[in-house]
């Protein structure tokens, strides 16, 4: 497994958020998932407007394998998607930390206190 960025906070269910200016949080999936998932196919991603909440399930990626559920990190309004991935989902295995598929503009940024750390995130994946 790659190093995990430390500049990032990690959710249990394997999705990833940054912080960035204005409260707006863009989000990923990790490298640990988009391994385990195989080579993706589709990404649905949320639609720009929509209201989620911490932990709502809001976009489905599919691979040769599987599809998975993908959960906002924090609540508030989806600002952004990452068309491109629409195109080519591949993106995010060969990138998955580079890859974003949305952000949220936080309601409460301090939610992501919540979430793990790149340590914390490591355990995790590693049990």
């Amino acid at each position: 497994m790659s190093d995990l960025p430390e500049n990032l906070k990690y959710a249990k269910t394997h999705e990833w958020a940054k912080l960035e200016s204005d409260n707006v949080v863009r989000v990923g999936i990790t490298e640990f998932a988009q391994a385990e998932l195989g080579d993706l196919v589709f990404i649905e991603l949320p639609k720009v407007g929509r209201v989620v909440k911490a932990g709502e399930q809001c976009a489905v990626v599919e691979s040769v394998k599987t599809a998975s559920d993908l959960f906002s990190p924090v609540s508030g309004e989806i600002v952004s998607v990452n068309e491109e991935l629409s195109d080519a989902p591949e993106q995010v295995n060969d990138d998955a930390y580079d890859a974003w598929l949305f952000c949220v503009k936080a309601d409460n940024p301090a939610e992501l206190d919540s979430l793990l750390d790149a340590s914390a995130y490591g355990q995790l994946i590693a049990e």
